[in-house]
């Protein structure tokens, strides 16, 4: 067994900034993707507000961003002391 730990000089695939902006790209190239085939399926509303174009896009990204606020405030609801389960 060597003594030494994990090798510092070892880079992930993300530690190269060109590979950072292509995921990136990709995503956003991705998301435009499927806004502008959304204006080409018929997605059969129930509610008005559903025939809004990329109205799912928008609610889900939304929504995504509430989860994290609401998280952050049940994080002050429900965080404990460091020592807690030590007394």
């Amino acid at each position: 067994m060597s003594e030494h730990g994990p090798k510092d000089d070892v880079k992930g695939i993300f530690d190269n900034p060109r590979n950072v902006n292509l995921l990136k790209y990709s995503l956003y190239a991705s998301c435009l993707l499927v806004a502008i085939a959304d204006f080409f399926v018929d997605g059969h509303p129930y509610f008005d507000i559903e025939k809004f174009p990329v109205f799912y896009g928008l609610y889900g990204g939304i929504m995504c961003a509430a989860l994290v606020i609401a998280a952050k405030w049940m994080r002050i609801i429900v965080m404990r002391d460091e020592d807690y389960y030590d007394r």
